[in-house]
């Protein structure tokens, strides 16, 4: 398909910004907030951290909606978006998973636990991973993606509980941004001043980027369709 030079245009311009945004982020992130007064300097992880995990969250939201749409209409663009949206929100959720273990290691002294949070995020990463199997193990596209909507749709379930988990589960040493928990009534570190600031800035990034990378792998994806057509109409004329 063909895109209209207003949408390119749009797209590069939201590319731009993402990348201005991202830019200022870090440098808020190391030099205009302070250390947490709890957690010290390991605490300018979490900005990336939670950050990456909206990022992870609204992609995989929008293959819900994508799923939804495509059962209603069966129009394969909403297949190319969940698709697309679901490999974005596959690679945030990794860099939730990294920054969390650079974080947990002075503040927990251990990469890794198997803590109730920690356990449900890795679930999630791995509902969305097969996701990416099942694609690739059905060779029939409408089956494929008649299948894989269901499935984003279904997987979503994972992200809802990695939400929740936190705030029913007593047992949990995870921290939380905001408001108590069972495990910690008095809530875990303060959010407020320039953490605040820099935490809704970093927010507002992650969320421009997620838009931009999804919309650049739905062309990616459309070009790919384009060059798989090509070719089979060279190889008929043979």
């Amino acid at each position: 398909m063909a895109y209209s030079e207003k949408r390119t245009k749009i797209l590069m311009g939201l590319t731009y910004a993402a990348a201005v945004l991202f830019v200022l982020a870090m440098l808020m992130n190391f030099f205009y907030v302070g250390p947490e007064r709890q957690q010290g300097e390991a605490q300018r992880i979490f900005y990336i951290h939670l950050s990456s995990f909206l990022g992870s969250f609204l992609a995989f939201g929008a293959a819900v909606v994508a799923g939804i749409a495509y059962l209603r209409s069966r129009n394969p663009k909403w297949d190319t978006l969940g698709h697309s949206a679901v490999e974005i929100g596959l690679g945030f959720s990794t860099i939730t998973i990294v920054t969390g273990m650079a974080w947990a290691r002075p503040i927990w002294n251990t990469w890794w636990t198997w803590d109730p949070r920690l356990t449900s995020v890795t679930i999630m990463w791995l509902a969305y991973a097969a996701y990416m199997m099942l694609r690739t193990g059905i060779e029939d596209p409408e089956r494929r993606r008649r299948f894989a909507a269901v499935y984003a749709i279904v997987a979503f379930a994972s992200v809802l509980y990695t939400i929740i988990i936190i705030r029913i589960r007593p047992d949990t040493i995870h921290p939380v941004v905001a408001g108590p928990t069972q495990a910690d009534p008095e809530g875990s570190f303060e959010v407020s001043g320039r953490i605040r600031d820099t935490l809704f800035f970093n927010m507002i990034t992650f969320t421009v980027i997620t838009v931009v990378l999804v919309w650049h792998r739905i062309r990616l994806e459309n070009f790919s369709e384009r060059v798989a057509r090509r070719k089979m109409e060279v190889l008929a004329d043979l």
